[in-house]
């Protein structure tokens, strides 16, 4: 299976932006499309604050950064559709409280799905894949 990629460099910038990705579009074959994934990496500030021309926004969290971010960075969870919460494996080795972390981020978006993955074991994969598809006939 081919997936066509195409890398931005931001210039130093700690996120992406719309004039960033409309400078691409033309290298992606998007009438070949069912979905178009925009990773804008950094931090869980600036991403949650620019729109990219995103249907929607889905952030990946590995549960070794700790129960303290949705509080910390409530826009991000406020405005997100779903949460990954990624090396959910590693959770015995940390002092994570992911009921915590789950609540909080409920509390801030009563309507976020939230999905607790492991890349390494596979667990909660299928699950979170299943809704990605689900969201190409929208």
């Amino acid at each position: 299976m081919h997936i066509p990629v195409v890398q931005i460099n931001t210039g130093g910038a700690c996120h992406l932006d719309a004039n960033m990705i409309s400078t691409v579009l033309d290298e992606i074959p998007l009438n070949e499309l069912d979905m178009v994934i925009i990773e804008n990496v950094g931090n869980l500030v600036c991403p949650a604050e620019f729109n990219v021309g995103e249907d929607i926004k889905l952030m990946v969290l590995s549960i070794a950064e700790g129960h303290d971010k949705p509080l910390k960075y409530p826009l991000m969870f406020q405005q997100s559709s779903a949460l990954v919460l990624n090396k959910i494996d590693l959770l015995p080795y940390t002092k994570v409280d992911i009921s915590k972390m789950r609540n909080d981020s409920r509390a801030l978006n009563p309507k976020l799905k939230i999905f607790e993955v492991s890349c390494s074991s596979g667990a909660g994969v299928d699950g979170w894949a299943q809704w990605l598809s689900g969201l190409r006939s929208r």
